[in-house]
């Protein structure tokens, strides 16, 4: 794991852990914005990447979201070979609702992250 991957662990960690906690109470809005801010912290590593969307297709499936889980099924495949040569557009939540080559603006606290794990 690179260094970059290793200093992002505990901003992204957190988000999955925020995801499960808003999912456990019935937060089902929230618990997706929260792996959406994952996806935008783990899109620079593959491992990281593939992971989220992972953790978003497993979410789709629970909850019976039938086209989100197909999208994240797609997104699976792009992540693993797309994100090492440097294919993916910074600040895209990477949920279905979004089209994945577009870029969107990073929340404040979300690239303050993202350049303190590039430091």
């Amino acid at each position: 794991m690179n260094s970059f991957a290793v200093r992002i662990q505990p901003s992204l960690q957190a988000e999955l852990a925020a995801a499960v906690t808003a999912e456990s109470r019935g937060e089902f809005y929230t618990a997706f914005q929260h792996l959406e801010r994952a996806h935008v912290l783990g899109q620079f590593t593959t491992a990281n990447h593939v992971r989220v969307h992972w953790r978003m297709f497993r979410f789709a499936l629970r909850n019976s979201l039938h086209g989100e889980a197909a999208g994240q099924l797609w997104r699976l495949v792009a992540a693993s070979l797309f994100t090492a040569p440097g294919l993916v557009p910074e600040g895209n939540t990477g949920g279905t609702d979004v089209n994945g080559f577009k870029r969107l603006p990073v929340p404040r606290d979300l690239k303050q992250a993202l350049d303190a794990a590039r430091a």
